[in-house]
């Protein structure tokens, strides 16, 4: 592996709209590209919008969903890629042949689609399937993993990534910024937004208190530090359908540090040159080594039944 510098996106999307989407994502990519970036992470359906789905019929998910790779999407997102030479994570509403839905995430360089994920734990959309298997890739030779917004929050999930071989794990969200039974949780009021230009600090004070940035930090570092691994997280800025969202995307080094992160209220991107050192370097990579399965392998692996149930807001 070799040093490798990627960048983590946030942009306000506009609901059901694919040409809108995917202009915002050639207009990043290119400026990431510009600027020495291989690599380019966008937030969960970031190519259709995402919270407007919570509202749609199942003949209107199918409408708005593709088939994967036939798409008419993925077929631009490969088109954008080729301009630019930078491989595009990005997300959208996936159809299968037999019509079923599901939340997919997509790798697509110039030669095409390299990686597929479908969210394992999907919410917003009585009518989504949930997806069944991990996704391992590589990119410019580091081994890589997706897993999206709450898919995070199962540690197990990450972990199970890792010792799959994820050095990299894109963590694609639309999160924060919503109800919660958590102290200090809720939604920021869209007023703030519209006013941001004249209050900033009203406003970046609710995105970086209890409702976004604080929450987020009490979990987020130590996925990257108890794994050893680079986490590149991307997440909306704006209003996303009726609901605001804080952006805060960034990308963690397997120390738990935080190496690059959007601070702007503006469509943009944060990037940071990772490098393979910094994985045998951290602890992580020692408590990996140190672990026996032993111990807990029948606790891990013990019959469960899932309570996860469909719901209208992303839990947390």
């Amino acid at each position: 592996m070799v040093n490798l510098k990627i960048a983590t996106a946030q942009f306000e999307n506009r609901s059901g709209d694919k040409a809108y989407n995917l202009s915002v994502i050639e207009k990043l990519s290119g400026e990431a590209a510009a600027q020495g970036s291989k690599v380019i992470l966008f937030h969960e359906c970031s190519v259709t919008g995402y919270t407007f789905a919570r509202k749609l019929s199942r003949q209107q998910m199918l409408d708005i969903a593709e088939i994967i790779p036939e798409g008419e999407s993925i077929r631009r997102l490969q088109e954008i890629a080729a301009r630019h030479n930078i491989t595009i994570l990005a997300g959208l509403f996936e159809k299968d042949e037999k019509n079923n839905l599901f939340k997919a995430f997509v790798c697509v360089d110039k030669n095409g689609l390299s990686a597929k994920y479908r969210k394992l734990h999907p919410f917003i959309n009585p009518y989504l399937h949930s997806g069944n298997e991990y996704c391992i890739f590589e990119i410019h030779g580091w081994k890589c993993g997706i897993l999206i917004c709450y898919d995070n929050n199962i540690i197990e999930n990450v972990r199970a990534t890792k010792l799959l071989g994820a050095d990299i794990i894109f963590m694609p969200h639309v999160t924060m910024c919503t109800p919660s039974s958590r102290p200090g949780a809720g939604f920021v009021d869209p007023v703030l937004w519209k006013n941001r230009e004249t209050d900033p600090t009203s406003l970046r004070l609710e995105f970086d208190g209890m409702k976004g940035r604080d929450w987020l930090m009490k979990w987020l570092p130590a996925r990257a530090y108890d794994n050893g691994i680079y986490v590149v997280f991307s997440n909306p800025i704006g209003m996303d359908d009726d609901q605001l969202k804080n952006g805060c995307s960034m990308i963690i080094d397997p120390f738990g540090d935080i190496i690059a992160e959007c601070r702007s209220f503006e469509d943009s991107f944060a990037a940071a040159v990772i490098n393979p050192e910094k994985l045998f370097q951290a602890g992580g990579y020692r408590y990996l080594k140190a672990r026996r399965p032993e111990l807990y392998r029948d606790i891990i692996g013990m019959e469960h039944k899932s309570e996860q149930k469909v719901v209208w807001l992303e839990p947390e």
